[in-house]
């Protein structure tokens, strides 16, 4: 296998893992029992994962222990610190060690698939029990994760966007309803700006909408301020007849680019989203200083919810469907179990490992909740001042984080592609404005455009992203027009570099 970076494509900066030797052994024992379809049933099974399943302080070893418990297969999980996971995942596979399934973003799929590094599960996937189940609600998930007509990777659930929450009372105050269309969600934002929204007897000492970034780090990148990009897309994606474009050189990024300028110079936007972490909306937004928050859809608008109440605030929030122009919110692409080609059975993985995450009952509940006793339970108790009802299934105190409950474990409830068998045993324990706003993302996004690594876009796709997003910021914080904009691009080398990475992506 040659050697080769991987584009990652994060913020634009090139994220590189250099793929060694393809010696080594597998981590999977060969055994010798079948099961009744003639596939070896593993001895272990070796897993790299990052903090997206549970860790060791939040009960890790009782997971694995279940797990075993359910399987009779050992189970070794290797999980390095969250935010260095995809570091030490590039250096494990330059080893030449690696383990039999390890979880990937959407680039470093496409990236290892390229590499040949990863097992072609297309048959597998194709035969098993589980498609043939009719319990997968979303097929046309896993089709977007076929590669040239072969599937490499699996994903248990949708990869979640962000939906755009609006204060109630501060519609109330100013006498508007939800807006449907650009120009009423403009005249929200004026309001919410010049007016006052909060209802403290001072107009003006409020804004809009607040984000962290006038375009995000990673991608969709437009996903934060939605109602103002519209159709434009800042990255490569692929059209309907195939060929891929750069949306960044697009007459619709142009006009997007307008409409945040007029928006950010009448005042309507934070003047701190350039640097805004998300960390920095939140407080904002829980000390009443804006109004439209455009974030994650379920379990964070609880969070937005109780985080407003504790502070005195009202708390109601409308998470509204996309105004006409957007059409559509943007769904991430999910992350994906891939088993690697060092696996010495990835039959048996495949059926005893990923397959099995979806089985319907008991290992769906334990990647979706956890463990009884340990992360959930039905017992008649009092948990972080909620009291519950013998045979009432609750999530318990967090082990990690005193005073606060468990939501899920690696599966989110209400993105799972996977209906149980019977009832899904935790759907009670959702809350509502979780749910709805969920149901809300659910029925109106679509798929961010695939990821899709050549050469060149390991070569220039870190530089030109630099560009591109501080072209974004001098024409919208620093009074520079769209046209000069464009002309920096030209002048500082972005055409060229996107067009050698659009004719690198069309000839592939």
């Amino acid at each position: 296998m040659k050697k080769k970076l991987i584009c990652t494509m994060l913020a634009g900066v090139m994220a590189a893992s250099v793929l060694a030797g393809c010696g080594g052994d597998g981590k999977t024992a060969a055994g010798t029992v079948k099961d009744e379809d003639g596939i070896t049933i593993p001895e272990k099974i070796t897993v790299m994962v990052d903090g997206t399943l549970v860790t060791k302080s939040n009960g890790q070893q009782e997971f694995i222990d279940r797990w075993e418990e359910l399987t009779g297969i050992e189970l070794e999980i290797i999980q390095p610190d969250h935010s260095a996971y995809y570091d030490v995942l590039g250096q494990t596979i330059a080893s030449g060690d690696w383990p039999d399934v390890m979880l990937l973003s959407p680039t470093y799929y496409t990236g290892y698939v390229e590499e040949e590094a990863l097992w072609d599960m297309t048959e597998a996937w194709e035969n098993s029990e589980l498609k043939a189940s009719g319990r997968i609600n979303n097929e046309e998930l896993i089709d977007n994760l076929y590669i040239d007509g072969h599937l490499y990777g699996f994903a248990t659930a949708r990869g979640n966007g962000c939906v755009t929450y609006v204060k109630k009372k501060w519609l109330d105050n100013c006498g508007l309803d939800v807006p449907t269309n650009y120009e009423e969600y403009i005249e929200m934002l004026d309001a919410f700006t010049n007016g006052d929204p909060d209802g403290n007897g001072v107009n003006g000492d409020t804004y809009g909408v607040s984000a962290a970034g006038l375009i995000g780090v990673e991608e969709p990148y437009v996903n934060y301020l939605p109602e103002f990009y519209q159709d434009a897309y800042s990255s490569f994606y692929q059209k309907e007849d195939g060929t891929w474009a750069d949306g960044f050189t697009e007459d619709s990024m142009k006009e997007a680019l307008q409409r945040l300028k007029d928006a950010y110079e009448a005042g309507y936007i934070d003047k701190e989203s350039l640097t805004n972490a998300t960390s920095d909306c939140r407080t904002k937004f829980y000390e009443d200083k804006f109004g439209v928050f455009t974030y994650w859809a379920g379990t964070w608008a609880t969070n937005l919810k109780t985080n407003l109440a504790n502070n005195g605030l009202d708390s109601e929030l409308v998470a509204i469907p996309p105004i006409e122009e957007l059409g559509a919110y943007l769904e991430r692409r999910p992350a994906v179990w891939a088993i690697t080609t060092q696996c010495e059975n990835p039959e048996g993985v495949f059926k005893y490992f990923i397959e099995n995450m979806l089985d319907g009952g008991d290992m769906q509940t334990l990647w979706t909740y956890g463990v009884e006793g340990t992360h959930w339970s039905t017992a008649a108790e009092t948990v972080c001042e909620n009291t519950y009802e013998e045979g009432e299934f609750h999530m318990l105190e967090s082990l990690e984080s005193p005073g606060t409950q468990y939501t899920k474990n690696n599966i989110d409830p209400m993105l799972s592609i996977g209906d149980y068998i019977d009832a899904d045993p935790g759907a009670n324990q959702i809350a509502e404005e979780a749910r709805e706003s969920q149901e809300i993302f659910n029925e109106n996004s679509t798929l961010a455009p695939s990821v899709k690594s050549t050469d060149e876009m390991s070569q220039f796709n870190g530089d030109l992203t630099t560009l591109k997003n501080s072209i974004i910021a001098d024409i919208v914080t620093q009074g520079m027009s769209v046209e000069e904009g464009y002309q920096r691009f030209e002048d500082e080398g972005g055409a060229e570099w996107s067009q050698k990475i659009v004719d690198s992506l069309n000839e592939e």
